[in-house]
């Protein structure tokens, strides 16, 4: 669902905020978040253009945050490298979709905004309190606080060999 260059944005901004006493260069974040360092530099340079981060030249330079990441959403970072886009209107041009969007893609601009909202809400800052406390359970998604509920409660059962699905 999220570009690589969304993901190498994150990384390496989490590097960042996990590293705040210290410049890092692009190699060291490279190397540590295991992003190609060519490509991650042309990221870091979409984040200084958006304000998340700062570089510094020199022998002791590098990349640092330019706020603190209780400051920076995860959207932040996703739309300063790949906007997240909301659909206003009909992608096909249908004229009798002009005033208002049809069903299906009325649903899918909702559900964009739902990944927006919980991308505004979740801050790089949470991020590495939660990777401070990784497990290896697996955890229940969330929007905020609130956890994400699967919509049915079990997949359909498949019919049985031989036998025609009731109807």
């Amino acid at each position: 669902m999220f570009s690589s260059t969304s993901e190498y944005a994150l990384r390496a901004v989490v590097h960042l905020a996990s590293n705040p006493d210290k410049p890092c260069t692009t190699g060291e974040i490279a190397e540590a978040m295991k992003v190609p360092a060519g490509y991650l530099s042309k990221v870091l340079q979409s984040l200084a253009r958006a304000g998340i981060v700062s570089a510094q030249r020199g022998p002791t330079g590098g990349f640092t945050l330019d706020r603190h990441a209780d400051r920076i959403s995860v959207l932040d970072v996703i739309n300063a490298v790949d906007p997240i886009e909301r659909i206003t209107k009909c992608p096909i041009d249908l004229p009798e979709h002009a005033a208002n969007l049809c069903p299906l893609h009325a649903r899918l601009d909702e559900a964009i905004a739902l990944v927006q909202t919980a991308l505004g809400a979740s801050t790089i800052a949470e991020m590495i309190e939660k990777r401070r406390g990784m497990t290896t359970r697996p955890v229940a998604p969330t929007i905020g606080r609130r956890p994400i509920r699967p919509t049915s409660a079990r997949p359909a059962e498949a019919p049985k060999r031989g036998r025609k699905p009731a109807r």
